[in-house]
């Protein structure tokens, strides 16, 4: 009986000493892996995108807002920013138009999970007053950067 107990005893303890060290190394091997996500998540969410979503046919305001915001993004931030312009018809598949529902004109400015929505500037400025649009999409970016 003594024997048995003897055995028991170690193959428990055996298998004890193997939990907590496969756990430990599961934890360590975790943290690591967060880590590494954090940083990339951080990279990510850093990354200010400018996009602006039209139809095939635009009016002169239309053409504006690509033009005012695209000098802006240009001016400001050079190649650090990017903008695009995407056609919301010729491009009904793109992913960012199903992500975002866009179903009209739309000037987003996007960081990681943070969207901003300057359609409604973009269109009152873009044409009578572009230097306070170009100033509301700066004070923007800036804001996210």
């Amino acid at each position: 009986m003594k024997k048995l107990f003897s055995i028991l005893s170690f193959v428990l303890f055996a298998g004890f000493v193997s939990v907590n060290a496969q756990s430990n190394d599961f934890l360590a091997q975790n943290s690591t892996d967060m880590q590494k996500n954090e940083s990339v998540k951080t990279l990510k969410t850093n990354k200010v995108k400018v996009y602006y979503f039209h139809a095939t046919r635009r009016c002169a305001t239309c053409q504006a807002v690509e033009a005012v915001t695209e000098k802006a993004i240009k001016e400001y931030y050079g190649k650090k920013v990017p903008f695009k312009s995407i056609n919301r018809e010729i491009n009904q598949n793109n992913p960012l138009v199903k992500k975002y529902k866009i179903s009209g004109q739309t000037l987003l400015i996007i960081s990681g999970d943070k969207v901003v929505n300057l359609t409604n500037d973009a269109f009152m400025y873009a044409r009578t007053n572009p230097d306070k649009l170009k100033a509301k999409i700066k004070k923007t970016i800036d804001s996210m950067m």
